[in-house]
């Protein structure tokens, strides 16, 4: 098995490809290592010291490392973590953990442009992080400001408000006359 690695916008985080699929649908954030126990292979990568966050999307993992520790006494040891996981044969998420679609379920009047955010979301934005090694998922609408949630590689990253303010307030305030501002969230 080669895994390939990619540098993410984030210097904190790196981007393993194991050159097989990591999740059939969905993503999964695990931003510590308290709530691993739903992954065999989020726990094996949490078993490395120095390893702050994992991120799982369709054939990638992101790692993000703590402060202070270096990529070059982390990345091997991650990179054998993987390794054995893959060849232990477990799965990425244990029983009935399933990889949530992402989006936060929307109730009220602006259901209608709750809907276009969700599909410019996927289209355009949504791809593009995933490229980076992360996420970018709603979480909710109101009085004209959009909240999201930002995973793996997009957490904490220097970028990460350039891209929000920038990039996705601009593509939904041009497409959707409603949407007044972006906003992070922190889940």
């Amino acid at each position: 098995m080669f895994i390939q690695t990619e540098s993410t916008p984030n210097p904190a985080t790196l981007k393993f490809l194991p050159g097989q699929t990591v999740l059939e649908t969905g993503t999964a954030d695990f931003p510590s290592a308290e709530g691993a126990a739903a992954s065999p292979l989020a726990t094996r990568i949490f078993a490395v010291n120095g390893v702050s966050g994992v991120f799982f999307g369709n054939d990638f993992v992101t790692v993000t490392k703590a402060e202070g520790v270096e990529w070059d006494h982390v990345k091997p040891s991650i990179l054998g973590a993987i390794m054995e996981h893959y060849q232990s044969g477990q799965p990425v998420l244990a029983g009935d953990s399933a990889a949530p679609s992402g989006h936060a379920e929307h109730t009220g009047e602006d259901g209608e442009i709750v809907g276009q955010i969700k599909e410019l979301l996927d289209t355009r934005v949504r791809p593009a992080v995933a490229q980076d090694g992360g996420d970018i998922t709603f979480h909710g609408f109101d009085r004209g400001v959009v909240y999201l949630h930002m995973q793996g590689a997009c957490a904490g990253c220097p970028s990460s408000t350039l891209t929000l303010k920038m990039g996705i307030e601009n593509l939904l305030r041009h497409y959707i006359p409603e949407v007044t501002e972006v906003r992070p969230v922190a889940v």
